[in-house]
């Protein structure tokens, strides 16, 4: 590419330690902008698989099967000039809706058109066993090398047909091999599952209440995947002798932890994967146990880089030092503890829920509760709504609340999925 992607990585961190401790936390803040992709010398290459849920239930109501189509059509239209693309029909089986054979074809008026006229003629019938929709769109991807890979998956029921390892163990063959939009549109689907799919193949997860909302969702899902300039970014750590990575997980725009995808490139570095980048912020969690130094000594805690295809694109340094002056030691990042709350406000909520449907009163009320509790503090109002759905709040700042009786499917696992979305901290004024 004639124009170079640009990373900038922000540190915010408290590098005083106390006597004795251990534990350095670190917000990570990384900005990247990006070429002008009207210039064709920056325009990576990209290939899309769209997987739509064609199972009976489409059909109850018709219009989510009719936006669905609607939806595709959309997302074949955003596509840029030469990308390579196909469509799948997702039910007990996955099928080839477009092209006619397996394998994919390049973006271009006449390909939109019998792409579109092919999905105009789908018809809702059979099951759902998400994991074959993925094993085909895999092997759709392996056959169509692209630098940017992205799918988008559309489902309206729970993953039925097959067993619940068949899907992990497709979605551990799929890892690392392309990015994938998750979507749940009525209120069958399983938040759980499109979570799964969000986490392990670093995309995003979402229910839409409306089927009419379909079209926009599936035009933003593929132009931000049209915007995105660099492939496979890896967040490279390195830690000295002694010391263990506790955390790397992204807190914005969602949780996401990557704690558990380290890829060692030494006994002391390790990658970490973050996807495809195009113009945009996310911040991350990284939190290092060092062994114990003396007062008045500092270390290198971690030295963090951005790299691609083998080439660093930015690095910054974390230090620390051990002091006795306990006004020093004693800061709290104000970064660090907003995230910290908002991770806890993703595990409240998913462990209330998961409670509240085994039965588990007690627990259900005392996790919902301090859901509710952490959403107010960190000013997340979107999800304060939405907890509203499941509870009825006496007091949001102590977290008194009561389970409510009756709760509509949708409003449970939207919550749910929801539940990984973050907001950033709020600057105070000046």
């Amino acid at each position: 590419m004639s124009g170079a992607p640009q990373f900038l990585v922000e540190v915010d961190h408290n590098e005083y330690l106390p006597a004795g401790g251990q534990v350095v936390d670190a917000i990570l803040t990384v900005t990247a902008s990006g070429p002008d992709l009207r210039d064709p010398a920056n325009v990576p290459s990209a290939a899309q698989v769209i997987m739509i849920d064609t199972s009976g239930s489409m059909a109850m109501p018709a219009t989510k099967l009719a936006e669905a189509k609607r939806a595709t059509a959309v997302a074949i239209d955003t596509l840029r000039e030469g990308v390579g693309f196909a469509v799948v029909s997702g039910t007990s089986i996955a099928r080839m809706v477009y092209p006619p054979q397996p394998g994919m074809v390049p973006a271009t008026a006449q390909t939109r058109a019998q792409a579109k006229a092919a999905v105009a003629g789908l018809r809702a019938d059979g099951g759902t066993a998400i994991g074959r929709w993925l094993d085909l769109a895999n092997w759709l991807f392996a056959s169509y090398p692209a630098e940017v890979r992205h799918a988008i998956l559309l489902t309206d029921g729970r993953n039925e047909h097959e067993r619940p390892e068949e899907l992990q163990r497709m979605l551990a063959v799929c890892e690392g091999r392309f990015v994938c939009d998750s979507r749940g549109i009525g209120t069958g689907w399983v938040a759980g599952e499109l979570r799964a799919i969000a986490a392990t193949l670093l995309g995003t997860a979402d229910g839409l209440e409306n089927p009419a909302e379909l079209p926009a969702a599936f035009q933003a899902m593929t132009a931000a995947a049209m915007g995105k300039w660099v492939a496979d970014v890896a967040l490279r750590i390195w830690s000295p002798a002694g010391s263990t990575i506790r955390t790397v997980k992204q807190v914005f725009p969602h949780v996401q932890d990557l704690s558990g995808r380290r890829t060692a490139v030494s006994a002391r570095i390790g990658d970490y994967p973050t996807g495809a980048w195009g113009a945009e912020t996310r911040e991350y969690h990284l939190s290092v146990a060092l062994e114990p130094d003396t007062v008045g000594e500092e270390v290198l805690a971690a030295r963090v880089s951005l790299v691609s295809a083998g080439q660093m694109l930015t690095q910054r340094l974390i230090l620390a030092r051990w002091t006795d002056d306990t006004a020093l030691s004693t800061r709290i990042s104000a970064q660090v503890a907003h995230y910290t709350g908002q991770a806890e406000l993703a595990a409240a909520i998913q462990e209330g829920l998961r409670a509240r449907e085994v039965g588990d009163i007690e627990t259900a009320t005392a996790r919902l509760g301090r859901a509710v509790q952490l959403a107010a503090e960190s000013g997340h109002d979107e999800t304060a709504q939405l907890l509203g759905r499941v509870v009825d709040v006496v007091d949001a700042p102590t977290g008194t609340i009561s389970l409510k009786r009756q709760v509509n499917a949708g409003d449970t696992e939207l919550t749910d999925v929801r539940s990984i979305k973050t907001v950033r901290v709020r600057k105070e004024p000046g």
